[in-house]
C-alpha cells in the first residue's frame, strides 16, 4: 500500500483536512454538508452542478470536473447510485488518485466491493469501501454508523475525519467486502423487522383496533431485542441451542396461533409461513426443548431432510 497521500503537508488530525466529494445525491450533499460543519475545506462534484448549489453557499469549492475535484483533497469521498454509477465517475480520475484514499460509500454488494478494490489495486489507489448505515438527516450526528472496510491503515490515518459522518464509525475488516457484508445483513433485519411491524398493524386492524393505538405496547416487544441478540449471537457461534427461556415447542405454538388468526382475518401470510414451517421442522427433529436459535439450521439449508 502506497499510503503517499499520508505525506501531505496538513495534519490530517486538525479541523483543515480538505476533503472531495464526488456525488451530490441526498446522501452525497448530507456527507459533504457533515464535512463541511466539521471545519474541512470541502471541494465537490456532480454531474448536474446545480446540486451543489447550497453547499457552495455553506462554503464548499465547486470543481468543474471530477478530476478537478479530486486533485484538491487528500481524501476523496464517492457516493453515487450503485458501483457501475461509481466505476463509470472513476474511470475519469484513474491518473489523479494515486497518492490519496478513496473512500466509495455507494451502496452495493460484497462481490461488486471486492471488484472495486481489484480495479483500486490495480492502478495503484489506497481504498476503503463503505455502508452508510443511517438515514439522511442523521449524517453527521454522534449516534450515525457508518462502517469502513479495507487496509487499517488507510482508515486510521483519516478516521478523524471520517468521524465528521458519524460519531460510531467504524473498521469492520481488511476485507474489501466487509462493509456491504455488514450493510446487507443489517438492511435484512431491519427489512425483515419493518414488514413484521406492517403485518401487526395488519392484524390488530383486522378487529377494529387502530395502529396508533398498538403503538404504546411495542416497546415491550422491542426492548426485549438487544437482550435476545446477544444471547442469539453467542448461542449460534458456540453451536449451543439451550431453550431454558423459550423452547421450540412454545414458539411454534405461539407463531401457530399468530397464523391460524391471520389466516382467518383473510391476512396475506407469506411472510409469516416461512417462520411457522423453519420452527416445525426443527421440532420434528427433536429439538422441541432448544432454543428457537435452532432454527437458523434451516436459513442456511444445513437442517433440511
Amino acid at each position: 500500500m502506497t499510503m503517499v497521500g499520508m505525506t501531505s503537508d496538513h495534519d490530517i488530525t486538525t479541523r483543515g483536512t480538505s476533503v472531495a466529494v464526488l456525488g451530490l445525491g441526498a446522501m452525497g450533499r448530507a456527507l459533504a454538508a457533515a464535512f463541511l460543519a466539521a471545519g474541512h475545506p470541502t471541494t465537490v462534484w456532480n454531474r448536474s452542478p446545480h446540486k451543489g448549489d447550497e453547499l457552495v453557499a455553506r462554503g464548499a469549492r465547486r470543481a468543474g470536473t471530477a478530476a478537478g475535484a479530486v486533485r484538491s483533497a487528500g481524501l476523496v469521498v464517492l457516493c453515487v447510485v450503485d458501483h457501475a454509477a461509481a466505476r463509470s465517475v472513476l474511470d475519469t480520475v484513474t491518473g489523479d488518485l494515486p497518492g490519496r484514499v478513496l473512500v466509495n460509500l455507494t451502496s452495493d454488494t460484497p462481490a461488486r466491493a471486492r471488484a472495486a478494490a481489484s480495479w483500486a489495486a490495480g492502478h495503484a489507489v489506497d481504498y476503503l469501501d463503505g455502508s452508510v448505515m443511517v438515514p439522511v438527516p442523521l449524517v453527521g450526528r454522534p449516534e450515525a454508523l457508518i462502517l469502513y472496510s479495507g487496509p487499517r491503515a488507510a482508515y486510521d490515518a483519516y478516521e478523524p475525519v471520517l468521524r465528521a459522518l458519524g460519531g460510531r464509525s467504524a473498521h469492520v475488516g481488511e476485507d474489501h467486502g466487509l462493509a456491504a457484508v455488514h450493510d446487507l445483513a443489517l438492511l435484512d433485519y431491519f427489512y425483515s423487522s419493518i414488514s413484521g411491524l406492517l403485518h401487526a398493524f395488519a392484524l390488530a386492524g383486522a378487529d377494529g383496533v387502530r395502529a396508533a393505538d398498538l403503538v404504546p405496547y411495542l416497546d415491550t416487544i422491542t426492548g426485549l431485542l438487544p437482550h435476545m441478540a446477544a444471547g442469539a449471537a453467542r448461542d449460534i457461534d458456540t453451536g449451543t441451542h439451550p431453550g431454558d427461556d423459550a423452547n421450540l415447542g412454545m414458539m411454534a405454538a405461539g407463531v401457530g396461533h399468530v397464523l391460524e388468526w391471520a389466516e382467518h382475518r383473510g391476512l396475506d401470510v407469506r411472510g409469516l409461513r416461512p417462520v411457522k414451517e423453519a420452527y416445525d421442522e426443527a421440532v420434528a427433529r427433536g429439538h422441541a426443548a432448544e432454543s428457537w436459535t435452532r432454527t437458523i439450521e434451516s436459513l442456511r439449508g444445513t437442517g433440511r431432510r
